[in-house]
């Protein structure tokens, strides 16, 4: 599914929204990053491709010993095996392609968490949520075929904010994309963002100037 497709207008003007109201009263910039996935995952494909084409392989093999399904045909040519095993392969790459559950199972869980962390951070020097003048600036990036939600805050705001604040807030937003209410997830968070930098002193001041636009990033 393409990342514009996930949300409407009004979905995209509520989390806006949510991010001037948090705004209004802190020093601090707060900055949602959605992506569709994290990386391509080439290997994935050539996973499956093998695991389909082993598949097929031992499939003949037993077929042909215990069944003698293939005694009448030409199944000892080597041709014919390598045919049958490449075009099975290739369904299965295929497959994986279009099977997103399937996909992360040939992925793995570390490797999804490691390119979800690495696109996070690659987004935070992009968009530059470390160039606040106090950086106060903080970025909750969320990847939807991972399933990863990660909220990254700059030095200003991570030397005085606990981590258990930031893994409850993912917690929180997880559970809500789980439940199909993404948006509710993250005006939550943004909201709870802006009283977490209150609580710690960072209130706007007279000469605080906007440094990030009020919008998000969907890539």
């Amino acid at each position: 599914m393409s990342i514009q497709k996930r949300f409407t207008a009004q979905d995209l003007e509520r989390i806006k929204s949510a991010v001037r109201k948090a705004e209004e009263r802190i020093s601090g910039e707060i900055l949602p990053v959605f992506v569709e996935k994290s990386d391509m995952y080439f290997v994935a494909f050539y996973r499956g491709f093998l695991a389909f084409a082993a598949l097929t392989f031992l499939s003949i093999i037993l077929f042909d010993r215990y069944s003698g399904y293939f005694e009448d045909l030409a199944v000892y040519d080597p041709m014919m095996i390598f045919l049958w095993v490449v075009m099975v392969g290739l369904l299965g790459a295929l497959i994986t392609r279009l099977a997103y559950p399937l996909r992360r199972l040939l992925i793995g869980r570390s490797e999804l968490d490691r390119a979800t962390r690495q696109r996070a951070e690659n987004a935070f020097l992009e968009e530059e949520v470390f160039a606040t003048r106090h950086r106060t600036g903080i970025m909750i990036f969320v990847s939807f075929f991972e399933r990863e939600v990660i909220v990254m805050a700059d030095r200003g705001i991570s030397k005085v904010v606990e981590q258990k604040e930031w893994d409850k807030m993912v917690r929180g937003i997880t559970e809500n994309i789980r439940k199909g209410k993404v948006v509710e997830g993250m005006e939550a968070a943004i909201l709870r963002s802006g009283e977490i930098l209150l609580e710690k002193g960072f209130v706007k001041t007279k000469d605080d100037v906007n440094e990030l636009r009020d919008d998000l990033r969907m890539e």
